[in-house]
This record gives structure tokens, C-alpha cells and sequence, in this order.
């Protein structure tokens, strides 16, 4: 049977918020499209272009930052390293001088407010996100090409086949998770140990447990980033960061200089189940608002979704004696196969399948790799991710204003608790008897995005989005 290879780093990603489908996507896209032409020899060719955004794109991209991501990548800079303190000064720019240097190399006259093309009442059918990019060569030539930014970063060119095989051979296929299930009890091997051997046809074990290491780095160098900032969060809705006032009441006075010593500090107050809840809560809005002011965050398995995953991973960390390099490996690796397997069963994409797409994956994920690193059985982990999906089907994504702020800050936090309460259940119960499968839960998200209206997706054309006045100061 035909399957699809996708690595965790593939789930992974580093990058920029706000979002991974309407700011990475797009970002990546049109990085994307200028490579391209600088690899026929057409790059210096181009005397005029000009960007139409679709659908979801076009409703909620001026609040997730897509049209300032297009032009960056059409710049050929990096999301992975671009430094995101320059992003301001980067658009001012080429806004002041109406100009962009494509890829770096050539010149093009470009007015962002009239060459980026919001259109809010057409959508491509393949997927809500869509953007066509149009160029005009010398010599009369136009070129156009058109990128679907499918969710979690990830990005289909028109006319590519969507991924129904792969030419790379895993000694673990899997596209289910019965096909998960089925590999660990056959080998005995865990699902992070599966994993792991399937990373292997990629790069070297070391190599991927250095990778593993470094996406920690990235989440745990957000998270404690936005514990220490303060201010107002962009946008115009005047919402306020809460992460570090709320870091700064638990902590009460203690001094510390870095991320060791304020784990170090987390754990002399101990770890009542108060005491706790607010470390998680503040885990979560911290990685978030850093998301909504576009930092450096990792894609996990979306920008909207990236703080579920470093808040329970951090809890394991603060409150579970979890903090061995090892156990923080097999955490990402059981994370991310599950959110493998949500996107080829279902969706990873809000615009497609609201908010379930999103937090529900990533709390899915967290739960898994929780039970993972706390002993819990191949089936108990599958247990945990089934629970906290189940209880996120049907959830809408109504962005108010269109950014990743209200709700999504929040949900962040409801995510990373759904995580942790259905891994102790997991690791409570007798799997055999459970009446509920992962693959049934994912078929029934896939069934539930499709019957959602789409005003529930992303959009900002349903829900919170029209009932919330733009002006309210609070969440």
C-alpha cells in the first residue's frame, strides 16, 4: 500500500509567527518561486510582479502577516534565521522605496498596496489557502504559478501530485495509527523507538537526536523569552501579554539569570496541583504572545498550536524530575509521528478543518509524548492522543481582528491541559478496553472538517470573530 514519509522535522519546523499556513507557507512559497526562476536563469528577466492571495489567505492575511511573509520570501530570506527584530525596518522599506530585491539579487519596482491583491470573495478549489504569484518577463513573457499553503507549513505547487507515495523507503512504513500499533508490538519497540529507526533513512542517529535537542532549544529560548516580555501585543486590538506579569507572581522576588536557574526557581515552590496549573497556563501564553508578535517559534505541529507543546513538554521538565536529554528526544519523536499521522489521515490546516486542526492535533501530540516519557504502554500512548482529540472535535478557529491572539493565545493553554489530564488518564486505564480508536478519532475530525461551515475556518467570518467588538483591551 502506498504511503507517505513524512519526518518529525518535517512536523517540526522553525520559523516566524504568526501562522504556519498564512505567514511560513506563504513565506516559504514565494522563497520558493524566486529560487526557481534564479535556477532557469530568469530571475534578472523579471521586469513586474504581482501576488493574488485566495480565500482564508486573503480574509484573515493581513492580521497573520501573510502579505509582509510574501515579501520576505520574495526577498530569499530565511525564516529559519532571518532576524525577526528586522522584520519592521525590512518592510518599511521596500514600503517607503517601492522596491524589492528578489532573492536577494534584482530589483524590482513593487508597491505592496497595490501589488499584493486581496481577494476576499474568490477561492482556488483545491484549498482555501491559495496565492498566485504573476510575473512579467522582458520580452513580453508572463509566468504565473500558484502555491497552496496547506497547513503546518507545509506548501503543494499547482500541478505537483499530492503525496500518495514516497520513493524513500522506511523500514517502518506507517500512515495509520493501527500501522503505528501493529510495528511497536510486533518489535516490542516503542513508538519513539519505531520512530527513530524511520529517521535513520533520513540522517544519522546522532544527527536526529541533535535536531530533536535543537527544536528544544528554539521552544524553551520562546518560552522563556515570553515570560520575560511585557508590553502591549500588535495589531490594533490592544490585547496585553500576560505570560511574564503571571511569571513574575509565581516567582515571587527569586533571582535567577538564565533558563536553568528559572527552572531551578520553578521548582522551589513546589508542585500543588494550583501551583502547577498556572506554571502550564504560563508556559503556553508565553510561547504564544511571542508567536502573536512575530518571533522565532517552532511549528508544532502550526504557529497557532506552538505553545501546547513546550508547555507540557516543559511541565514533564519542571514537575515530572524530566529533564534528561533522552526523555526530551523521545517526547518530540512520539509527538511528532502522531502529528504525521493526523495530517495524512485528516488535516493539520485551520482553513480547512478549524480549530480541531490545530490545537486538538498539538494537544493530541503533547499527550502522546507525555505518556511516551512517562512509561506508558505503545497503546496507552495511542490512548492519550486519541483523549484529547476527542474532546476538541468540532472546535472553530474565529480568529477576532484575524490574528492569532483572541482566542488562540488561550486555547494554547486549554490545549496543554487536555494534554496532561488525557495522558494520566491513558496511563490509568486498560487501553484494551477503551471503545474509542486513535484512527476512528481521526476519521471523525476529517468527517467533522468537512461538514464544518466555513465561516468556521479561519475566516474571521463566524463565531467569536463577528460577536467580540475590535476595541475590547482583554481577552
Amino acid at each position: 500500500m502506498p504511503y507517505e514519509a513524512i519526518s518529525v522535522f518535517d512536523i517540526f519546523k522553525i520559523g516566524v509567527g504568526p501562522s504556519s499556513s498564512h505567514t511560513l507557507g506563504p513565506w516559504q512559497a514565494a522563497r520558493r518561486f524566486v529560487q526557481s526562476l534564479e535556477e532557469k536563469g530568469q530571475l534578472q528577466e523579471i521586469i513586474q510582479l504581482r501576488v493574488l492571495l485566495y480565500g482564508s489567505l486573503a480574509k484573515t492575511g493581513k492580521g497573520h502577516g501573510t502579505d509582509v511573509a510574501i515579501q520576505l520570501g520574495l526577498c530569499g530570506e530565511d525564516p529559519v534565521s532571518f532576524a525577526v527584530d528586522q522584520i519592521d525596518a525590512r518592510i518599511r522599506d521596500i514600503t517607503t522605496m517601492h522596491k524589492l530585491l528578489l532573492n536577494g539579487k534584482h530589483e524590482v519596482e513593487f508597491n505592496p498596496a497595490e501589488d499584493i491583491e486581496f481577494l476576499f470573495a474568490e477561492t482556488l478549489p483545491f484549498h482555501p489557502n491559495a496565492m498566485t504569484i504573476l510575473v512579467k518577463l522582458q520580452h513580453g513573457t508572463d509566468l504565473a504559478e500558484t502555491y497552496y499553503s496547506v497547513g503546518g507549513g507545509f506548501v503543494i505547487k499547482e500541478g505537483e501530485e499530492k503525496a500518495a507515495g514516497s520513493s524513500v523507503q522506511l523500514p517502518f512504513p506507517i500512515n495509520t495509527a493501527d500501522d503505528l500499533l501493529h510495528w511497536s508490538i510486533k518489535t516490542g519497540m516503542s513508538i519513539s523507538d519505531i520512530v527513530l529507526e524511520n529517521e535513520n533513512t533520513w540522517r544519522k542517529e546522532e544527527e536526529t537526536r541533535l535536531a530533536a535537542l535543537n527544536i528544544w532549544r528554539v521552544m524553551k529560548e520562546c518560552m522563556y523569552r515570553g515570560c520575560h516580555t511585557t508590553g502591549i501585543l500588535p495589531g490594533g486590538l490592544l490585547v496585553n501579554r500576560r505570560a511574564a506579569a503571571l511569571n513574575q507572581k509565581l516567582l515571587a522576588g527569586k533571582v535567577y539569570t538564565d533558563y536553568n536557574g528559572w527552572l531551578s526557581a520553578i521548582r522551589t515552590g513546589g508542585n500543588n496541583f494550583k501551583y502547577t496549573l498556572d506554571w502550564v497556563s504560563c508556559f503556553a501564553l508565553a510561547v504564544n504572545e511571542e508567536n502573536a508578535s512575530f518571533g522565532r517559534v517552532v511549528t508544532a505541529p502550526t504557529n497557532g498550536a506552538a505553545g501546547v507543546i513546550p508547555a507540557v513538554l516543559n511541565y514533564y521538565i519542571a514537575f515530572c524530575d524530566g529533564n534528561q536529554e533522552e526523555k526530551v528526544v523521545q517526547f518530540l519523536l512520539a509527538a511528532g509521528e502522531i502529528g504525521s499521522i493526523f495530517k495524512k489521515g485528516a488535516t493539520l490546516s485551520a482553513a480547512m478543518g478549524g480549530c480541531q486542526a490545530e490545537i486538538g492535533v498539538s494537544s493530541a501530540m503533547a499527550a502522546a509524548g507525555l505518556t511516551e516519557c512517562m512509561g506508558g504502554s505503545q497503546k496507552q500512548v495511542m490512548m492519550a492522543a486519541e483523549i484529547a482529540m476527542e474532546h476538541h472535535l468540532g472546535l472553530t478557529c474565529d480568529p477576532i481582528g484575524g490574528l492569532v491572539q483572541v482566542p488562540c493565545i488561550e486555547r494554547n493553554t486549554m490545549g496543554a491541559i487536555k494534554a496532561i489530564t488525557a495522558s494520566q488518564l491513558a496511563l490509568q486505564s486498560t487501553p484494551d478496553f477503551a471503545k474509542v480508536s486513535l484512527d476512528a478519532v481521526i476519521k471523525t475530525m476529517w468527517e467533522t472538517a468537512l461538514d464544518m461551515n466555513h465561516k468556521y475556518k479561519e475566516t474571521a467570518d463566524g463565531g467569536l470573530a463577528i460577536n467580540v467588538p475590535l476595541s475590547l483591551p482583554e481577552c
